[in-house]
């Protein structure tokens, strides 16, 4: 077979299968959050495999958290009752979640048992202004293949800002398939 036709017709559309395919199998992992509120941990376990991280909450509630990081783009948290029963499962790296970092002081032990882990974790800025910067891989509005940055300051202690911002993973995947 001709080179130049495999490069331009052949290989475009495999790319497009294998990212169909990655679809489904995320839409599969989505059914997490039809985990009806009380449903046992033991049976969301069975089903949905080990949380990455397990922790207690802000408000000193055991939670549960299922991650995708640091190549995935979606994570799901829940806190758990005393008997150990899931309540709500909700997405968490949604745009609208991480609008609760703006609000009183954040450690990042508390980042990590609300978010998981992060999917990179830099030091940025001139040696004399210098910061940690946690990075979550999400899509931004639901669409957009991004970061949210989170700052927790030069020591390290509490989050001082965050913002969303493009994720260079992603940024070639951002042209046409066809553009070969």
């Amino acid at each position: 077979m001709d080179k130049a036709i495999f490069s331009s017709w052949i290989r475009p559309l495999l790319r497009l299968a294998l990212m169909a395919g990655s679809g489904a199998a995320l839409t599969a992992c989505a059914n997490i959050t039809s985990v009806p509120p009380g449903t046992p941990m033991s049976q969301v376990q069975a089903e949905f495999g080990t949380p990455t991280l397990t922790c207690t909450s802000r408000d000193g509630k055991p939670r549960a958290i299922w991650s995708q990081q640091p190549f995935g783009q979606y994570a799901w948290g829940s806190d758990l009752s005393t008997d150990g029963r899931v309540e709500q499962i909700e997405p968490v790296l949604t745009d609208e979640h991480f609008k609760v970092l703006g609000s009183g002081t954040w450690t990042p032990e508390q980042v990590r048992c609300e978010f998981g882990p992060p999917a990179q974790i830099d030091t940025v800025g001139l040696p004399s202004v210098r910061q940690i910067v946690w990075n979550y891989r999400y899509r931004q509005d639901g669409v957009w293949n991004s970061l949210m940055f989170v700052y927790f300051g030069r020591d390290g202690s509490h989050v001082t800002r965050f913002h969303p911002g493009p994720d260079p993973m992603y940024l070639q995947d951002e042209r046409s398939p066809f553009s070969y």
